[in-house]
C-alpha cells in the first residue's frame, strides 16, 4: 500500500472509534490548496498530532481545531459537495500530500466503515 494509502485506511480508521475529526485554520478558514485538476481540496486529519504538524509545516498562525465526525459529516460534507470541493485526508509529509476524495466517496467510506 502507498504512503498516501496508508493514511486514508488510518483516516477511516480513527475517525470510527474517535468520532472525531481534525482540522486547521486561522481567522479566515482553512487552507484549501487547489489540486492538479483546478478543484478545491478542504484538508482533514484524524488525529490532533498529524493536524499539529500540518499546522507546523504551512505555518502563518494556523490552529488545530476538532469537530464531531456526524458534525462532519452531516454539515461540512454537504457544503463542500455544493461548493464543488473535494476532501483531503491525513495528508503527510514536508509538502502535506495526499489523496483526495469527493465528499460522496467520504461519505460512501465512513458508510462501510461502520
Amino acid at each position: 500500500m502507498s504512503q498516501s494509502g496508508s493514511q486514508a485506511a488510518a483516516f477511516f480508521r480513527d475517525v470510527r472509534q474517535s468520532r472525531v475529526v481534525w482540522l486547521v485554520r486561522d481567522d479566515d478558514g482553512s487552507p484549501a490548496p487547489l489540486s492538479a485538476d483546478g478543484t478545491r481540496s478542504l484538508p482533514f486529519w484524524s488525529t490532533s498530532a498529524r493536524a499539529q504538524r500540518a499546522a507546523k509545516i504551512w505555518g502563518h498562525g494556523l490552529r488545530v481545531e476538532s469537530m464531531p465526525l456526524d458534525t462532519w459529516r452531516d454539515r461540512d460534507l454537504p457544503d463542500a459537495a455544493r461548493e464543488g470541493h473535494k476532501i483531503g485526508i491525513n495528508w503527510s509529509g514536508p509538502r502535506l500530500i495526499g489523496w483526495d476524495f469527493t465528499p460522496m466517496e467520504v461519505l460512501n467510506r465512513l458508510a462501510a466503515a461502520d
